[in-house]
């Protein structure tokens, strides 16, 4: 504990850099993560192909703002709904084949999903170095010494906040979300009342591919490179952020990746034993912690069996 205790930065500016640094990637996490819980509320699987639909939405978006000179709030937006597109596509004709009580077939498509769109998007765009315009203006909102808080990272934090206001906002107030949440809750059930299970979780797919698209257009900029794996470790965070604040909590989504963000920016950062390399590990870390302590995570709902 003693070594521990004297290997910690506690440079108060630097401290404050790290903290502020934690929130604005984190809260790009959480908004990679709540897609994420999208997919695992209404089908129990993890959609490892994610990332990588995002990092197609990424460079549709580039295609269109760097290449063809679309304003990036415009070309970002296509890129959303063309994903959506996509997903629902791919929900319609590679998913709903597949009995979705079992999960393993479902797990192993969506390892496939991710090798082929990876694959698709490195021989589309080569995997040269590319870099993403910010949709938010340069400078600072404040500074105090090497802290700053950028207009950028202030987005990301608010833009975050705004998609989980609007997802809930969703579940709760349209016919479409309150379909969602019946098919989340008991599959059969819902079946039973009537509601169309197919498409409605179609829409799922659909609207996770939007919400992760915006966050990977969000982070990408604040990496400063855009590269066919640029997605590979921002999937590993927002993983270990969903499975921290609850794979079926799109609250916990949001407060999850913002902690796995700190962690990453302030514990891993301050404590100089520790190399900045091995802050995927500490992602990893993470998940198996939750995994052992707290399988629901801090505001996921714990299942009920009966026996």
């Amino acid at each position: 504990m003693f070594l521990f205790a004297v290997s910690i930065d506690t440079d108060p500016e630097l401290l404050l850099a790290r903290i502020l640094d934690g929130f604005r990637f984190g809260s790009g996490y959480g908004a990679l993560a709540l897609a994420l819980v999208m997919i695992y509320k209404a089908t129990g699987v993890l959609n490892f192909a994610q990332g990588e639909l995002a990092l197609l939405g990424i460079y549709i978006a580039w295609a269109l703002g760097v290449g063809w000179g679309w304003p990036i709030f415009l070309a970002i937006l296509v890129s959303m709904i063309a994903t959506a597109g996509l997903a629902a596509g791919i929900e319609r004709t590679v998913i709903r084949p597949f009995d979705p009580s079992n999960h393993l077939p479902l797990v192993i498509v969506t390892l496939g999903l991710f090798l082929a769109i990876n694959s698709f998007v490195a021989v589309t765009w080569n995997t040269d170095l590319k870099a993403l315009p910010s949709m938010f203006p340069p400078g600072d909102v404040f500074s105090v010494g090497v802290a700053h808080l950028s207009w950028s990272g202030l987005g990301i934090f608010l833009s975050a906040l705004a998609m989980l206001g609007a997802v809930n906002l969703l579940l709760a107030k349209t016919k479409v979300g309150l379909a969602f949440r019946a098919v989340s809750s008991n599959l059969e059930s819902a079946e039973l009342v009537g509601i169309r299970v197919g498409p409605t979780l179609q829409f799922g797919w659909a609207l996770a591919a939007a919400i992760g698209t915006l966050a990977g257009a969000l982070l990408v900029p604040e990496l400063n490179v855009l590269d066919p794996n640029v997605m590979l470790s921002t999937l590993v965070f927002a993983f270990a952020g969903a499975a921290l604040g609850g794979l079926d909590s799109p609250k916990g989504a949001i407060i999850g990746g913002i902690l796995v963000g700190l962690i990453r920016s302030v514990v891993v950062q301050s404590v100089s034993f520790i190399p900045s390399e091995l802050s995927v590990g500490a992602a990893v870390f993470v998940i198996l912690l939750v995994l052992l302590v707290r399988p629901s995570g801090l505001y996921g709902s714990s299942k009920v069996v009966r026996v």
